[in-house]
């Protein structure tokens, strides 16, 4: 991590956020993107389940990294990096190379313009998308972005083949939401729901 040590207490998350919020780079800041990371967290018998898995543009698999933790928050609306930015930071430590972490909740699509994918991306320097499956807050347009408090923060990829769900993206860190959009959408398998960076994490960490 880059300075910021994972909060023990709801009320240390939220000023946490607020901090890290201030950081964040809504804007493309990168080279080419040619590694994405897909990290996802499963909940077993009071164990965190954590599982990346690292894919190439071609979608194949380069690298994939999992562990085991106990778990120590409840799941909070609007703080789910209290209870799952310490599994998932402890698995990437495992990596050897991404150019870009995908995770599976919000980024500025939040309350405090800093949900998950932003506290990721921020602690680790990394450009990062969240891609979540439910809508945390906001407004759907008819064009399908998603407004909040007068900003345009997410978009709408609506669902697929036999998965009929939408999901919901937004910048988590040094992206832009168009790129955001477009990388989730050349990352999709037709017919699937989940990018598959992610889909196979949410996979490895359910076994």
């Amino acid at each position: 991590m880059t300075g910021y040590r994972l909060p023990s207490t709801p009320a240390a998350a939220v000023r946490q956020q607020k901090e890290i919020a201030k950081k964040v780079v809504a804007r493309d800041d990168h080279g080419d993107i040619k590694l994405v990371c897909g990290v996802d967290v499963s909940y077993r018998a009071g164990v965190a389940h954590c599982s990346a898995v690292v894919m190439d543009t071609d979608l194949n698999i380069v690298e994939q990294a999992s562990t085991k933790s106990e778990i120590r928050h409840p799941y909070i609306p609007g703080l789910f990096m209290l209870r799952e930015a310490g599994p998932i930071l402890r698995t990437l430590k495992r990596l050897d190379r991404y150019d870009l972490v995908m995770v599976d909740g919000h980024g500025l699509l939040h309350p405090r313009r800093c949900g998950l994918a932003c506290y990721i991306g921020v602690a680790k320097d990394k450009p990062a998308i969240g891609a979540a499956k439910s809508l945390l807050c906001g407004s759907v347009r008819n064009d399908n972005y998603i407004e909040l408090g007068g900003e345009t923060l997410g978009y709408t990829i609506a669902a697929e083949g036999r998965k009929k769900k939408n999901l919901y993206v937004s910048v988590g860190h040094r992206m832009s939401l168009e790129s955001a959009v477009s990388l989730v959408r050349s990352m999709t398998k037709k017919g699937e729901w989940l990018p598959e960076p992610l889909r196979l994490a949410d996979t490895f960490s359910r076994r």
